[in-house]
């Protein structure tokens, strides 16, 4: 087997390259170890902050311009290094080396369009009835808190990092302990382009440790995370206790809405490869397709065929379409979701099981008829496990989306122009994506409502979420 690139884990803190004990890293097509992440110290948060407070300073006083064409050169950078970097990704995080390297692709095109879009904040000049000038100027918020997951280890790190620098912010990043590797590319890319010690740091260590001091740091000013429901509330809890504005992007449970006129066998194909994408462990995943009943056979025949037909394996070979579940903690899940289903009355159309006994490899499983109280109608798999239920009509399907506490993502396929504006106007959730599982791009918002959070990443709205709003009213008579 050929020799893969791992780089050598360490903190960046003020443009420091920092070694430290911490834990080990898992290949999950192994479950081999592969590299140490080093855990921060407390001195090593306390300088993190600090650096970060100076290097906002200079960030924030930085023409817009000057930061844009850092920016754009760090992810120059990173395109030069996408073969290395996607096969680090691959080596932690399990994924296909040929999706490790479109997740590079796309936090290339986040950092250069929101360091374009740094250049575009915009204020505004209100008439007054009296002899003032009042303008609106908004104004990077400060230094932030960024807490990234362990999914997607360059693209979740790149959005929080690309928005706050584009918006003048500096940013301490605490990225994933299980899958460093992007995350530690990605600023290595931004000092090496030239960005100023202290505006980009980052720092591993035990998650619960370093959210609370971060969040009950004097000098930090936004926290922004992505993760679990439960993990998000109680984050949101402490900043509220410093109030501390807060972007939470959490989890979903996404419903795919399938019409009657639409063809079911390239539809159901669509959704099988989209569902297998990161082994479903994405927060938008497609998860509870919802058919019209007059295809659903042939919709679910179709899903099946995908499904079983599906390459998995070691993200390095050739031709897989789907690798391993990230750690031992999601196979069980998936085991416990299955049996739980089954149980219930639920049927296993395919998969079911963990594929053999080195690493974490589990089967596309796909669940039809799942009844409403079993858990998986209910809590979110995070892998590859489909649910596959008939609908009368699209009325009952707008209703089973919206029925759960959840608003992250949804989906759905139509050729009827009525249709679709129905579901537009009607189903609850941040983004809605008819006839394609795309649910965001680098220009546009990204984000949840009711228990799937909120704040806003990408696209303009993104970068408002790292700024404040600061009105002067000036009186232009003589004093």
């Amino acid at each position: 087997m050929p020799k893969r690139y791992y780089p050598d884990l360490k903190l960046i803190i003020n443009g420091e390259y920092i070694s430290r004990n911490g834990n080990p890293v898992i290949n999950p097509s192994t479950g081999e170890a592969i590299a140490e992440v080093p855990f921060a110290t407390i001195a090593d948060l306390e300088k993190s902050v600090e650096a970060a407070s100076k290097g906002f300073l200079e960030w924030s006083e930085m023409s817009p311009a000057k930061r844009e064409g850092l920016m754009r050169d760090a992810a120059s950078i990173l395109r030069d290094r996408s073969d290395e970097i996607a096969q680090s990704i691959t080596l932690e995080q399990g994924k296909p080396v040929a999706q490790a390297k479109v997740e590079i692709q796309r936090a290339c095109e986040i950092i250069e369009w929101d360091a374009s879009e740094g250049r575009r904040t915009y204020g505004r000049v209100i008439p007054s009835q009296m002899p003032l000038t009042h303008t609106v100027l908004r104004k990077p918020i400060g230094p932030v808190a960024a807490l990234s997951p362990w999914n997607f280890p360059i693209n979740s790190p790149g959005r929080k990092v690309a928005g706050a620098l584009a918006a003048g912010c500096s940013i301490i990043l605490k990225a994933s302990e299980e899958t460093p590797a992007g995350a530690f590319e990605l600023v290595r890319a931004y000092h090496d382009a030239g960005v100023p010690p202290g505006v980009v740091n980052l720092i591993f260590g035990v998650p619960s440790e370093i959210s609370e001091f971060l969040i009950n740091s004097d000098i930090t000013r936004l926290i922004t995370f992505t993760g679990s429901i439960p993990v998000g509330k109680h984050l949101a809890g402490l900043a509220a206790e410093q109030m501390k504005p807060t972007i939470m992007e959490l989890g979903g449970h996404a419903p795919v809405l399938v019409d009657e006129a639409v063809d079911p066998i390239e539809v159901a194909k669509t959704c099988a490869i989209g569902k297998s994408r990161n082994a479903g462990q994405v927060c938008v995943s497609p998860t509870r397709f919802l058919v019209h009943d007059r295809i659903y056979d042939r919709f679910l025949d179709s899903f099946v065929e995908k499904a079983n037909s599906l390459k998995i394996g070691d993200g390095f070979g050739d031709g897989i379409e789907m690798g391993p579940v990230a750690n031992e903690r999601r196979l069980d899940a998936m085991q416990e979701f299955i049996g739980d289903a089954t149980e219930k009355g639920a049927t296993l159309a395919a998969g079911g099981h963990q594929i053999g006994n080195q690493g974490y490899f589990h089967e596309m499983t796909v669940l039809a008829d799942v009844p409403d109280n079993a858990r998986v109608a209910n809590e979110e798999p995070f892998g590859p496990l489909a649910i596959v239920n008939k609908v009368a009509s699209m009325d009952d399907a707008i209703n089973v989306a919206n029925k759960l506490p959840y608003g992250l993502a949804a989906y759905a396929f139509t050729n009827s122009a009525h249709v679709a504006e129905q579901l537009a106007h009607r189903v609850e959730s941040g983004n809605l994506s008819l006839n394609h599982l795309v649910a965001s791009v680098a220009e546009t918002p990204f984000g949840g409502i009711k228990e799937s959070g909120y704040g806003r990443e990408g696209g303009t709205e993104g970068l408002d979420c790292y700024t404040i709003v600061k009105n002067i009213s000036h009186l232009t008579s003589t004093v």
